[in-house]
């Protein structure tokens, strides 16, 4: 592959390096292989289902040791909302309605998701800023045909010089609508939840990844809401914000696997999807790390139910880590002649949900301790796990790797090959969905915070189809924050109620219950 000397520059200038692009040319040419799925993560194998009992212990573990450890909710916030109006820019862009009503072009369109909308106008959490603004503009809404209201209703809403919600940051944007007329944002929401569970001695930390042209913005709405949010609580926050950094971009080829170029011939890099993300968390120093999207936030109403399961999760996290750090700390103070493995092993196979290779007997015990302390000493993450209710996304699943020995990992449908009948299969009986909910421990036994990433598998990396200008081109995503990028830590799926499951993918998922004050 020749370079010129300006792509070299403008490769050094983004932090990459000339290999790096090269390694990244060739995954486009070789392909990325298929993750080889054994068989789905169900309840009793794999997924660790609560009770009463677990629920109680773990919750009141957490609360016992929270106070003398170090919390931090991590929330990736870099989105925009533009898929969130998805439906709504298609009806602007092809609706006219001095020529047809509404009825009649959702009937033309099939655009199902129109309806909802038009029926829960007035039950969304801006209707009155929006109609505000139409006001500001000397439109009458309450004289307009029904037509003509959604129409100019949807333009203020998403037009540059109206409120422009289509190209805010998710986090942003009007997420609820309180009785006391307070309109609330995810970035708002997610305050209130960390005072329930991640607050240590009245004092939150979080951490939000965002866009950096949006820094001053969330900075405005913390200022907006901090003395707020405060008095409600009495909990006092410490925002802290991060960037995608440019150097986890990754270079755009075309069909023929050619770097892409832009009209002035200089080469274009796209942003790696959610897996650059790995490096923002890295850089965090904390014992525990609560990981949770933007856009799954509940009302007031509901947020004791969702705390509590996160207690549950962190609690289980905290046991779990402590019986590691005892069996490393053993570790170290024998000789291999004095170690008991067997107590070792079953606490690894039942309680860790790791499988020993079948190799193992086969091991001396010196090179048993070494195995046993590698499986050991790795990050750990409890991930809550929902039953599948057709959401699209990750699953839980045991994986083969290419020595034939299993564990467990969150993969997403891109990662599986949907052509082989098998995989299909299994991956249509998945009984679970990955709702980002996570608790994770980045320390070791020593207290030292592991590179988080030394244990990435790169080979579970996509590689999707784009077009830029009106060309086809393909992009290389990282293996993705929650999947590939934590494949090799110690993973425990536990499932959780749905009600710890409320994303808004669509601006229609504001008018769901979790979403609205009753």
């Amino acid at each position: 592959m020749s370079f010129t000397k300006n792509d070299i520059n403008q490769i050094e200038r983004k932090g990459l390096t000339l290999q790096h692009v090269e390694s990244q040319i060739e995954l486009f040419k070789t392909g990325i292989p298929f993750t080889n799925i054994a068989e789905a993560a169900t309840i009793g194998n794999g997924i660790v289902a609560l009770n009463d009992k677990l629920i109680k212990e773990s919750t009141t573990f957490f609360e016992e040791k929270k106070d003398d450890i170090s919390l931090v909710k991590f929330v990736p916030a870099s989105g925009a909302a533009t898929r969130m109006f998805k439906f709504l820019f298609q009806f602007i862009k092809e609706y006219n309605p001095s020529k047809e009503s509404i009825n009649a072009f959702i009937n033309k369109s099939k655009l199902k998701d129109l309806a909802l909308f038009s029926i829960g106008l007035e039950k969304l959490p801006f209707y009155k800023l929006v109609l505000e603004d139409l006001q500001s503009k000397d439109i009458d809404f309450n004289t307009l045909s029904i037509s003509k209201k959604i129409w100019h209703f949807v333009k203020a809403m998403l037009d540059e010089d109206g409120l422009n919600y289509g190209n805010s940051p998710k986090g942003l944007l009007p997420f609820h609508k309180y009785k006391s007329n307070h309109i609330s944002t995810a970035f708002e929401e997610h305050l209130y939840e960390a005072a329930l569970y991640a607050s240590v001695n009245n004092k939150a930390e979080l951490h939000f990844t965002i866009s950096e042209r949006f820094k001053d913005k969330f900075n405005e709405e913390f200022k907006r809401i901090e003395e707020y949010v405060e008095n409600g609580t009495g909990v006092s926050f410490n925002i802290s914000f991060s960037y995608q950094h440019e150097s986890t971009d990754t270079i755009a080829v075309t069909l023929k696997d050619e770097p892409f170029r832009e009209d002035d011939q200089s080469l274009l890099f796209r942003p790696s999807g959610h897996g650059a993300l790995l490096k923002n968390l890295n850089t965090l120093d904390a014992d525990i790390i609560f990981v949770k999207n933007i856009d799954n936030v509940v009302v007031k109403y509901y947020k004791e139910e969702v705390a509590k399961y996160k207690k549950v999760l962190a609690g289980i996290l905290l046991k779990l880590q402590a019986k590691t750090f005892d069996f490393l700390h053993y570790l170290d103070a024998k000789d291999s002649t004095q170690v008991e493995f067997k107590a070792i092993e079953d606490f690894l196979s039942q309680e860790m949900s790791i499988k020993i290779s079948s190799e193992y007997r086969k091991y001396t015990d010196y090179y048993k301790i070494e195995y046993l302390r590698e499986k050991l000493n790795r990050p750990i993450r409890i991930c809550g796990m929902v039953k599948n209710e057709g959401e699209p996304g990750g699953g839980p699943f045991w994986v083969k790797n290419k020595y034939s020995n299993q564990s467990l990992h969150i993969v997403e449908s891109a990662q599986i090959n949907l052509k082989d009948k098998k995989q299909k299969g299994l991956l249509k009986n998945a009984t679970h969905f990955n709702p980002v909910d996570l608790v994770c421990g980045v320390k070791n036994y020593k207290g030292e915070k592991f590179d988080l990433e030394k244990y990435v598998d790169y080979n579970a990396a996509f590689i999707t189809m784009k077009t830029k200008t009106g060309k086809d081109l393909k992009a290389l995503e990282l293996p993705g924050l929650w999947n590939g990028s934590m494949a090799f830590w110690n993973t425990i799926f536990v499932e959780v109620p749905i009600i710890t499951f409320n994303p808004v993918k669509t601006v229609n998922d504001l008018l769901k219950a979790p979403h609205q004050i009753k």
